[in-house]
């Protein structure tokens, strides 16, 4: 036989073999409207993989992941950094009260990946799990603690901010210089707007004002 003959049968065997297959009714079938569903009740995937050449392109452009992984990740914040900012944002770190902001802080120790130096531990450099939820504890226990500072002026805040600081004008709107002062970057018009709407939706006044110094602050220091 020749080498187009060879092909020739080797197609039709695959055409064959293809409709045999497509005729075969597959075995154990769920009842319909069991299990199944479609695109009105389900999830519709995309399953189109990248082409080749795009990911060459973002390859070209943005490097491997190998060096992205570092160029991009985002190291926690340190657990004496952690603790220098709540001081300097007025919070009584020898405060010894149940889940405040430093009793928090001060038995979160392991929480937030501090080093152990006995067992030749360092600190845990990439934020967990438990590091961000004992963080943002922490925050939300010291939101009044920090409001009380910037609305009294103390020696903490105005030596952080500089005086006449504060976060909310009277009408209970967000203040870019306080902002600025709590996340220690320069603040946005995204922050401003989060921190207005927050403190709009919540239940009331003072909660929103605490939920919003918290969320601000959970989102500057875990890199949200």
């Amino acid at each position: 036989m020749s080498r187009s003959g060879y092909l020739l049968a080797i197609l039709a065997s695959s055409v064959l073999g293809t409709a045999c297959t497509d005729d075969q009714e597959p075995a154990n079938q769920p009842p319909a409207g069991s299990t199944s569903g479609d695109e009105s009740t389900t999830f519709d995937h995309d399953n189109n993989t990248i082409s080749p050449w795009d990911l060459l392109e973002r390859l070209q452009a943005e490097g491997p992941p190998t060096f992205t992984s570092h160029v991009h990740s985002c190291a926690k914040v340190r657990y004496a950094t952690l603790g220098t900012v709540l001081k300097q944002l007025g919070v009584d770190m020898t405060n010894t009260t149940a889940l405040s902001a430093a009793d928090l802080y001060n038995n979160g120790f392991n929480a937030l990946g501090g080093a152990n130096y006995a067992n030749r531990i360092r600190e845990n450099i990439s934020i967990s799990t438990s590091g961000a939820s004992r963080e943002f504890d922490i925050f939300a226990a010291a939101s009044d603690e920090i409001i009380n500072g910037f609305t009294n002026q103390t020696a903490a805040i105005t030596g952080r901010c500089g005086a006449g600081v504060q976060l909310f004008n009277a009408d209970n709107t967000c203040r870019p210089d306080g902002l600025t002062c709590l996340m220690g970057t320069p603040a946005t018009t995204s922050h401003i707007d989060f921190c207005n709407i927050t403190v709009q939706m919540a239940s009331d006044v003072t909660v929103g004002k605490r939920l919003a110094v918290a969320s601000v602050l959970a989102a500057a220091y875990t890199c949200e």
